[in-house]
């Protein structure tokens, strides 16, 4: 068995299910996202402030390539790391992709109870939540169809939920804790 990545929009539960994940299965977790922040010294506002999505981007794809190095772990991935098709090639590679999806009033409702939305994740546009969602999504939703192994909606499920509908597809049911 190799890792375990969790990919999805903002707000999907990727981080809270790995957490979780993690103590379930006794595995190391780690959050891509906050693995850049802090190769980087910066957040990913400021990256992408000072140098633009391109360059975060590129960023996450060298992340991306280092945690692919480890095993067995369970990783959390950036909502747009289905942007490069390489990456997705290398986690195939080295472990099974999880889609973890919600439909666009669960992210809505999320994103503006989450703390982190605001100061750790900029906007990917300029508009209002809901129409930022909704156009990511939809160029976003065929990039996570073609990139899963399997998905899990987290709308309705809690986080243990989840976590055990994951090890069941997994077949990995056995090792929970």
């Amino acid at each position: 068995m190799n890792n375990i990545f969790l990919i999805g929009y903002r707000c999907t539960g990727k981080t809270s299910v790995g957490k979780e994940l993690s103590a379930k299965l006794s595995y190391p977790f780690i959050d891509a996202d906050e693995f850049l922040v802090k190769e980087d010294g910066r957040s990913i506002s400021e990256i992408v402030a000072q140098e633009g999505w391109g360059a975060f981007r590129k960023k996450e794809k060298e992340i991306i390539e280092k945690i692919c190095k480890l095993d067995k772990y369970i990783v959390s991935t950036g909502g747009g790391v289905v942007l490069d098709k390489e990456n997705i090639i290398i986690m195939k590679k080295t472990g099974i992709v999880v889609w973890l999806k919600a439909d666009v009033a669960t992210i809505k409702k999320r994103m503006i109870s989450d703390y982190n939305t605001n100061n750790f994740r900029p906007s990917l546009t300029s508009k209002k939540i809901e129409d930022e969602i909704i156009e990511t999504l939809t160029y976003r939703i065929p990039l996570y169809e073609s990139s899963m192994d399997f998905f899990i909606n987290t709308d309705e499920f809690t986080i243990d939920e989840v976590c055990r509908n994951i090890c069941q597809a997994i077949h990995l049911e056995h090792y929970l804790k």
